[in-house]
């Protein structure tokens, strides 16, 4: 029996895994999954499930709906990719870490048959997410898809509830370059006579998504025509926002641990996607919502997400990674400059590194020219050197040095910025999670 760290070798080693390789590691159909689940008497079958895609937001949703229904008392599974520091961040119960000796005991279980099915490492893991899932006997899991929807490993469960959060530009090599393809994928999650609650919407995508549902047969809402939010105030550690419900004008205050701007967005796919869990029959008082919006963090442990780790400067974390993901974050800076006080307005350090299939080109373009840069790269092949990275944020008239570390590139930082100053670590998932 190979040990817990042996295993995860074998895992990253032997399974082509689509964060370290990208494309190439991406199975543009569901045969492996399908003939994996087979093999283990189909346990995506076993449990209630919610499945969620979108853009962006798919994560911060996954684990606020999970913080709720937690604290309502249900054993709640949440399968979410890719991890930031350890491999059993992927599978979680009631904010549990899977354990290690599951880890093992299933790759050991799965050794002939992953030999013969050759899966991907994110197939595999996704139906260990599902055995252990159905072991442990879930009351409902909040499954989170990796990338797309139609043609995604995780596409086939039968939810009881579907969401997409969002529509931007992401994995264009894959899903298509224009808003109508992408959303055509993403609505492939959109099951027979299963409501499906949709975050954002915009003029092109829209029309596809109620398409589709017309298709299945399935009840849509859209969150921005239910719910109205107000009253934004942030603070380092949390966000407080009224949210109107646009039917009854009832209006509630929320103060939520996920402190950035575009969580107000996901909050109200969340309110809506509660809303129709109770309709089918789920108990969720008002006190276990707040209390889980309040502390999403701490119930599921979730981090990285406009994630304030100091202050003086302030350092925050965030894994926007593309177009859509880093005009949020501008969003959320602009706001703390209009708000401070200080004679001297926070100067903005971004430390940035990308993967190569990206929208690197959209991403700096959007950047500001006023701010301090260091470049980086996270240590996995598809990382961007940071090198051409800085050769190509010079077109954008960005300056800043190379720093072959994310850690390095934060001591520089922490050094030269002002204690008013905003320290951003940003551009990959991968290089938030090797912050030290």
């Amino acid at each position: 029996m190979m040990t817990y760290q042996q295993t995860i070798d074998y895992l990253f080693a032997q399974l082509p895994m689509y964060s370290r390789i990208g494309a190439a590691a991406y199975k543009e159909d569901l045969h492996n999954t399908i003939a994996l689940c087979n093999a283990l008497d189909n346990p995506q079958t076993k449990f209630k499930s919610i499945h969620i895609a979108g853009t962006n937001g798919k994560g911060s949703t996954s684990h606020m709906l999970a913080a709720i229904l937690q604290q309502a008392g249900y054993k709640t599974g949440l399968y979410t990719s890719p991890h930031l520091k350890d491999f059993r961040e992927r599978i979680k119960i009631n904010g549990e870490m899977v354990a290690q000796d599951f880890v093992v005991e299933f790759v050991e279980r799965t050794k002939l048959v992953s030999q013969q099915i050759e899966p991907s490492f994110f197939e595999l893991t996704m139906c260990m997410a599902f055995d252990y899932f159905t072991v442990e006997k879930v009351d409902i899991a909040i499954i989170e898809t990796g990338l797309g929807g139609r043609l995604d490993s995780t596409n086939i469960i039968l939810p009881i509830l579907s969401i997409i959060t969002n529509i931007g530009y992401d994995h264009m090599t894959i899903l298509g370059n224009t808003l109508e393809k992408i959303a055509a994928e993403k609505a492939g999650i959109i099951k027979q006579n299963t409501p499906v609650v949709i975050g954002e919407y915009l003029v092109e995508t829209k029309p596809i998504f109620i398409e589709k549902a017309r298709q299945c047969a399935a009840p849509i809402y859209f969150a921005q025509e239910e719910y109205v939010v107000a009253d934004i105030a942030l603070s380092s550690q949390t966000l407080q926002c009224s949210v109107a419900d646009t039917n009854h004008s009832i209006k509630e205050n929320f103060t939520l641990d996920l402190n950035g701007i575009y969580q107000t967005k996901n909050l109200c796919a969340i309110l809506l996607a509660e809303k129709i869990l109770i309709q089918h029959g789920f108990i969720i008082d008002v006190d276990a919502e707040k209390y889980a919006l309040a502390n999403t963090k701490k119930l599921t442990g979730l981090f990285g997400r406009w994630d304030v780790i100091a202050q003086n400067p302030t350092v925050v974390l965030d894994v926007a990674h593309n177009e859509d993901g880093v005009k949020q974050v501008l969003e959320q800076l602009k706001l703390i400059k209009e708000n401070s006080s200080l004679i001297d307005k926070p100067l903005t350090h971004f430390i940035i590194g990308m993967v190569k299939d990206k929208e690197v080109d959209k991403v700096l373009s959007l950047l500001p020219k006023d701010a301090v840069y260091y470049f980086t790269n996270a240590h996995i092949p598809r990382a961007l050197p940071a090198a051409e990275l800085k050769i190509k944020a010079t077109i954008y008239n960005l300056k800043g040095d190379c720093f072959d570390d994310v850690n390095e590139a934060l001591k520089a930082a922490k050094t030269i910025a002002a204690l008013q100053d905003i320290i951003v670590v940003c551009g990959s998932v991968f290089l938030v999670g090797e912050v030290g």
